[in-house]
């Protein structure tokens, strides 16, 4: 890839089959250089007739596009499959609305108009309601056309008040509303009435409609203690707006429950819940690697009635079984989940007796799946090629790959698997990615790339970070070490309280193998390390322990955990639990700092920062950027206006592609392509 082949980048949502199977609706977003917007596009996908041999080469096909021009997410179809309800948003900015498209054609017409915007949509059963998540601003704040700099002072008494990508969150909480889907939406111009199911300070999120459409289950942080850790409750909300009723908990933290939860469905025939959680164990805070599990909640009663029958039972593995948050699709005898493991995401299914049986084993990275009403399974998923199509199983079959003509360039370079050994002999997997040897003969300068988190994973997914490397004549090294997600939650917690230390080790080794393994085309002594969020701490970590790296590329990192406690939106637990308390450990803490150390680095480091980064906020940047030249170490700071944690993901597309430049240009100083100029002391 080069930089304008972003443009090309497209990444499907979760599909919304329609009732018969015969076709799927789903959301495709990518970047628009030309409108320095992030475009959002409604797809029909049929299902039927696609040759099984089929593979993630093809091209759309027969898919056809039904919206243009806006930023459209999140579909859902009604269950007489004429209508598809979405959220859709104006490409130029603002927030999203709720609106319905007949699947017949026409014009997609509004049907809210909510000061912040919706989310979330879920339709009911019978089709005639449609539920969603908005949030609602106090009194005076957040007006259309006001001036924020004038509003009241935000009186903050909370842990949780902002949210890196949102920004203030307790002075505009997220709220359960329902509206009924007029039977001819066009007719009139009047919007349906909508009704706020819950309301108060405690947010309620995720909703999903029981069976019976009389209540919704959804999740919150309802609990007395919600201050002092991070637990989530499952929640029953009645779906009468007349009711008025709080929601009811369905786990309950203030009674012991350990759980975080983050999703909620009821299983199929409504004979209990299923969960998607993670266990915070006795004491709610052990929440270093604690594996999303799926666990089964049996019920009694119905509808608003229903209520647990039994504590919550977790029917995936706590120690091996780690499943995406997003992936949750009840079936008869069981639920479709998806498992991260090692570079992939699996599709699996999950029997009653907690048997798992694979759907779409590696090297396939699941984004989303849904169901039919007959069973059929439909899936979204990235591979090594693609940044995601659209399938259907036993067998599989691809319908629909929007990374054809990404692909059509030649640009896309393949990933090949590695293996390492550490050196306490504990193995670390990975990927190199190889520039064209046809335009890039080598030997070529290496660069090692280390992910955020720590608990996330490179995957086998396509990744335009490391094509856009490797495109422009860089050999790249990605991996998972200790600290990464996929491989267990014994690999997961192997650095609490040990930062820096067996996963500094493992990136090395991975590297060092890389090396080894194509050193007719590596250049040994040609060597650059970059990272973002814990993989800037990790870039801005190895310069302190060695000169090898001719420079390095420290982006959003987590650089100093003593002032992270108090500017992060998560400073005020993820710190402590991962590396200790500085007020009462400030050695053990120190002992893991870059910035205790930055005295040591000698390696030439391009800092990038967001300005409105809560997650690292731009502070732990400047301060590091600052140290740097205050001790004669060469070293740039690129910010980025207006933008926050997820630049790299879902930023402003032009600021995307000229991070891109500045990279490739800041390595073309340091480590040159043709083998010319600086390398590593």
């Amino acid at each position: 890839m080069i930089p304008s082949d972003l443009d090309l980048l497209r990444t499907p949502g979760a599909p919304a089959p329609l009732p018969d199977g015969s076709a799927a609706v789903v959301a495709v977003g990518g970047p628009d250089l030309d409108a320095d917007a992030n475009r959002g596009e409604l797809w029909l996908v049929p299902l039927d007739g696609t040759d099984p041999g089929t593979h993630p080469g093809a091209g759309a096909g027969a898919a056809r596009r039904l919206t243009h021009g806006h930023r459209d997410t999140a579909p859902q179809v009604t269950p007489d499959g004429r209508w598809v309800v979405f959220c859709r948003a104006p490409l130029t900015g603002g927030p999203a609305q709720l609106h319905v498209l007949g699947l017949g054609g026409g014009e997609p017409v509004r049907l809210t108009d909510a000061p912040l915007g919706v989310a979330a949509p879920v339709v009911s059963p019978d089709g005639s309601r449609v539920a969603y998540v908005a949030r609602v601003p106090q009194e005076g704040r957040y007006l259309p056309g006001g001036d924020p700099a004038a509003e009241a002072p935000r009186h903050v008494t909370t842990f949780r008040y902002r949210s890196d990508a949102l920004g203030f969150v307790h002075d505009r909480p997220l709220h359960v509303h329902v509206l009924t889907l007029p039977d001819d939406p066009g007719a009139s111009r009047a919007l349906p009435a909508a009704h706020a199911l819950t309301s108060g300070e405690v947010e309620v999120a995720a909703p999903a409609w029981l069976p019976d459409g009389t209540a919704i289950v959804a999740t919150s942080t309802r609990h007395a203690a919600r201050e002092r850790d991070t637990r989530r409750d499952a929640v029953l909300v009645d779906a009468d707006p007349q009711a008025g009723s709080a929601p009811v908990p369905l786990t309950d933290a203030d009674a012991g429950s350990p759980l975080q939860v983050v999703a909620v469905r009821p299983a199929a025939g409504g004979a209990g819940l299923w969960l998607l959680a993670r266990d915070l164990g006795p004491t709610a805070d052990d929440t270093v690697a604690a594996l999303t599990g799926l666990h089964r909640l049996p019920t009694t009663g119905t509808g608003p009635s229903l209520r647990p029958a039994g504590p919550p039972v977790r029917l995936t593995d706590a120690d091996e079984v780690d499943l995406a948050p997003d992936v949750l699709v009840p079936r008869a005898g069981g639920a479709v989940v998806a498992v991260e493991h090692r570079g992939a995401v699996e599709l699996r299914e999950v029997l009653d007796d907690g048997t798992l049986r694979t759907l779409l084993p590696a090297p396939h990275v699941v984004l989303g799946a849904a169901a039919a009403r007959d069973g059929r399974v439909v899936v979204t998923a990235a591979g090594p090629t693609t940044s995601g199509a659209l399938l259907t199983l036993d067998p599989v079959a691809v319908h629909a790959d929007w990374s054809a003509p990404l692909r059509a360039t030649g640009r896309v370079h393949a990933a090949r698997e590695i293996t390492a050994a550490s050196p306490d002999g504990y193995p670390v997997h990975g990927w190199v990615v190889l520039p064209d040897p046809v335009r890039h003969p080598g030997p070529h300068p290496t660069l090692l790339m280390v992910h955020g988190g720590p608990f996330a994973q490179y995957t086998h997914a396509l990744f335009d970070e490391a094509q856009v490397l490797a495109g422009a004549g860089y050999a790249v090294v990605l991996g998972n070490p200790r600290g990464s997600a996929g491989y267990g939650r014994a690999h997961g917690r192997a650095i609490r309280r040990a930062f820096g230390t067996v996963d500094a080790d493992d990136v090395l080794a991975l590297l060092d193998a890389a090396l080894a393994e194509d050193a007719d085309v590596l250049d040994p002594g040609r060597v650059g390390v970059l990272g973002g969020s814990y993989g800037g701490y990790m870039a801005a970590w190895l310069t302190t322990r060695t000169d090898r790296f001719a420079a390095a590329v420290v982006e959003r990192g987590f650089l100093d955990p003593v002032s992270f406690v108090g500017s992060s939106d998560i400073g005020w637990w993820f710190g402590l639990e991962y590396l200790g308390d500085p007020a009462t450990e400030p050695d053990l803490v120190a002992g893991q700092s870059p910035m205790a150390r930055v005295g040591e680095v000698r390696t030439p480091t391009l800092v990038v920062h967001s300005e409105q980064d809560w997650r690292c906020p731009v502070e732990q940047g400047q301060r590091w950027f600052v140290e740097l030249r205050r001790r004669g170490v060469e070293a740039e700071l690129l910010l980025f206006p207006g933008e926050g944690h997820e630049l790299t993901r879902s930023g402003r597309p032009r600021h995307r592609q000229a991070r891109f430049e500045h990279l490739l240009a800041w390595w073309a100083r340091h480590l040159p392509v043709d083998g010319a100029g600086p390398a590593a002391g």
